[in-house]
Order: C-alpha cells, then sequence, then structure tokens
C-alpha cells in the first residue's frame, strides 16, 4: 500500500514539474487603427494588419474587449497595437496600446 501512495506522490510532482516548464504561448501584438469605440457594447472597430496567432488576414472588424478598461483614452484615428485571441468562440480584444 504505501508503494502506491509513493508512486502517487512522485507521478503528481512530476506533472507539476513537467507543468511548470512548459514555456506559456506566445502573443503576437498587431498594428491597427481605431474606427470607432464602443464603450456601452465593451467593444472596438479596428482596421488592422493581419494576426498571426489567429492566422486572420488584415482587414476591418468588430471586436470584444476581454476588459472594457482596455478603451480608456482611445479615440477614432488612434494607431495601436494589439493582442487577440479566442475566447469562447469569439475574436477577442486582451490588450491594446496606443502607438506614440
Amino acid at each position: 500500500m504505501q508503494a502506491r501512495h509513493w508512486l502517487t506522490a512522485a507521478l503528481l510532482a512530476f506533472a507539476a514539474t513537467a507543468h511548470a516548464q512548459t514555456p506559456a504561448p506566445q502573443t503576437t501584438l498587431a498594428d491597427g487603427e481605431v474606427r470607432k469605440v464602443d464603450l456601452a457594447q465593451a467593444k472596438v472597430t479596428l482596421k488592422h494588419g493581419p494576426i498571426a496567432s489567429l492566422d486572420m488576414p488584415g482587414m476591418t472588424m468588430v471586436f470584444k474587449v476581454s476588459d472594457p478598461k482596455l478603451l480608456d483614452g482611445l479615440k477614432p484615428g488612434d494607431k495601436v497595437r494589439f493582442a487577440a485571441s479566442s475566447v469562447n468562440g469569439n475574436v477577442t480584444v486582451t490588450a491594446i496600446e496606443p502607438v506614440r
């Protein structure tokens, strides 16, 4: 019985170590220009270049944002760099920063 507990502990330790060493996925920022900000709906319309992480070509589209605070201070015409990913089946902006 002790050997079984030892084996379980060893497997759990190995799994935790393997998980800790797995690198986080790379997030690539895409270039874009703000066309519209919809604070009430927590959405932003961006004319953007290719989004490599989503294998998406450049286009103009409306994105949900993961946190409405990401929209603070953004206005149409702002050049931005942003990250987007698929969240619950929706392409969502997870980070955005103005280009100065």
